[in-house]
């Protein structure tokens, strides 16, 4: 019989522009899991305690040097379209946590990888899909029976666990210094909600804005054990005049955002002046205006005015006779901050200021110079709801991973302070899952069995990673922490029954390699990042695996 083609004198029919490029099928699969693959190596080493450093340089020449897995692949620059859907996933998840970027992509790789063999045996990407989602289901489960509630008050607790975040970083050796300033930062900027009457009192919300309210200051010099988090705030402005005082305690603190100098006209006007005397009224109506406001101000009896406009010499020279400490064009934000800070209130115009208004709350205000610059400091505040944190270290690239990884540590008390339930560390959760998901896949049968099974062997992925990295036999160390939590199992079946489940906290100390209970080595990860992790990796596979046509060179918008 004759092969079937297309009709005679009919040749193959073009719909797509002859310059697109097309992969379709298997093709396209097999190309996703392998740019996938490619991008999880990358970062894979920057994974645990023993984690190499990456140096990577920008187009304008400047360099970055870090661990931090999102902080990597912002740099790098891709053009396979999976591999940038990928790097999306790590900005994800510092957004959404602030830890985590390094484990979600190596764990989102692994899940891809695992898929590869379906995915030439032609089973169907929907069937592995729906695979890979019950098995999340199941996850989950476990990680909430593993959860341990955490009080968020017990400071040794919370130690242990920014430990485990900062210990993987660069700034590890000065652990005790930036594990107790991230706890202090954050346990000073939170604050309760308080939430309406009848409500129970588990949902009364925690605000955390560490991004507006605790402010890093890097000052290049000094030591890293010289860094601090003030009891109150600083910013780097220098008083108005020099005559002014330098150091004031318990003052009376005024904030406006207006300007104290003569308002000049929105639009250019000319004045014709026929009389001599009405030029000397003129400039004598503007000192009238600007002494007028000083004035209102100095009625109040304040010892510093803050204002995010100009100064007048006028002004500075009232102010000077009245003892008043004067700051001009200071920052909206930092504005807010001293607000917070100092309990004022920010005044618009200078005839509504009220008693009220007037910051109390900071016991001292002192001027200091460091380096070469001169820095306003206003500390000793009762109940600080704002804080200013100091880095000080060798170079710019050293501040700069610093504040990186304070600011993860950061985050990490701050969803604890959200959602206080805790995991183990050091790869001992993701084993429970995986040997949680092969025993409950034994239950399944059919088709399904296999994809539900590769998220467990998926899971290995991280123990794996972490052993390796320290440099110790890498299937010695995860067939024995796979032995320990199957034993677990075993022994919970014996005595609970069917449906026990067993709290096996066993996992690999990321230094030596040796194999130790997190519970007593003390590191803990939050709940919410290690659950935003998983779903992340397990929703971002099943999206690329579904994809089964790439077509680049699209039209150009605007056509």
């Amino acid at each position: 019989m004759a092969s079937q083609g297309p009709p005679p004198g009919m040749g193959p029919i073009m719909v797509l522009n002859s310059k697109t490029q097309r992969s379709q099928g298997r093709q396209a699969q097999l190309g996703n899991i392998n740019a996938a693959r490619a991008v999880a190596d990358i970062i894979r080493s920057t994974l645990g305690p023993r984690s190499m450093l990456k140096m990577l340089l920008d187009p304008m020449g400047g360099i970055v040097i870090t661990n931090d897995g999102n902080c990597i692949l912002r740099e790098v620059d891709v053009s396979h379209p999976t591999a940038k859907s990928m790097i999306e996933l790590s900005r994800a998840q510092d957004e959404e946590v602030g830890d985590g970027t390094t484990s979600v992509i190596i764990l989102a790789g692994e899940m891809l990888i695992n898929a590869e063999p379906f995915v030439r045996t032609n089973i169907h990407p929907t069937v592995i899909v729906r695979g890979y989602n019950y098995a999340l289901q199941e996850a989950l489960e476990i990680c909430e029976k593993l959860a341990l509630v955490v009080d968020v008050n017990d400071v040794d607790k919370m130690k242990d666990l920014v430990q485990s975040c900062i210990g993987t970083k660069f700034s590890s050796r000065w652990n005790d210094t930036l594990v107790d300033m991230a706890l202090k930062a954050v346990l000073t900027v939170s604050r309760a909600i308080p939430m309406p009457v009848g409500s129970d009192s588990y949902s009364q919300k925690m605000e955390v804005d560490i991004k507006r309210y605790a402010k890093v200051e890097k000052i290049p010099g000094g030591e890293i054990s010289d860094c601090t988090v003030l009891s109150g705030v600083m910013f780097n402005k220098d008083v108005t005049h020099s005559k002014m005082r330098r150091r004031i305690e318990n003052p009376r603190i005024l904030l406006l955002d207006s300007p104290l100098e003569y308002k000049k006209g929105e639009s250019q006007t000319n004045v014709e002046i026929t009389d001599e005397e009405d030029w000397n009224t003129l400039l004598k109506m503007e000192e009238e205006y600007v002494e007028n406001m000083c004035m209102e101000i100095i009625a109040f009896k304040p010892d510093i005015v803050i204002t995010e406009k100009g100064v007048s010499d006028l002004a500075q020279h009232y102010f000077h006779k009245a003892n008043i400490t004067a700051f001009r064009r200071l920052r909206k934000t930092d504005n807010n901050r001293v607000a917070r800070a100092t309990g004022a209130t920010i005044v618009s115009r200078t005839d509504e200021i009220r008693e009220e208004d007037i910051g109390t709350g900071c016991g001292l205000f002192e001027m200091r110079k460091i380096g070469e610059e001169y820095f306003a400091f206003f500390e000793e505040c009762k109940d600080p709801k704002a804080c200013t944190i100091i880095l000080r270290g060798g170079s710019k690239d050293v501040l700069n991973e610093i504040e990186r990884n304070l600011s993860d540590a950061m985050q990490v008390v701050r969803n604890v302070v959200f959602d206080p339930r805790l995991l183990p560390g050091g790869g001992a959760t993701e084993m429970a899952v995986s040997v949680g998901l092969r025993k409950a896949g034994l239950k399944l049968d059919g088709i399904q069995q296999g994809p539900f099974l590769a998220v467990g062997e998926a899971m290995e992925v991280i123990p794996r990673t972490l052993s390796q990295n320290c440099g110790v036999s890498v299937i010695r160390t995860v067939t024995q922490l796979r032995a320990k939590h199957a034993a677990a199992y075993e022994e919970a079946e014996k005595t609970g029954g069917e449906d026990a489940f067993p709290k096996c906290n066993w996992g690999i100390d990321g230094t030596t390699g040796k194999l130790v209970d997190m519970e007593e080595f003390g590191i803990w990860e939050p709940f919410s990042v290690k659950i935003q992790t998983i779903k992340t990796a397990v929703e971002s596979a099943c999206m690329i695996l579904r994809i089964d046509d790439i077509v680049s060179g699209s039209k150009k918008r605007g056509h």
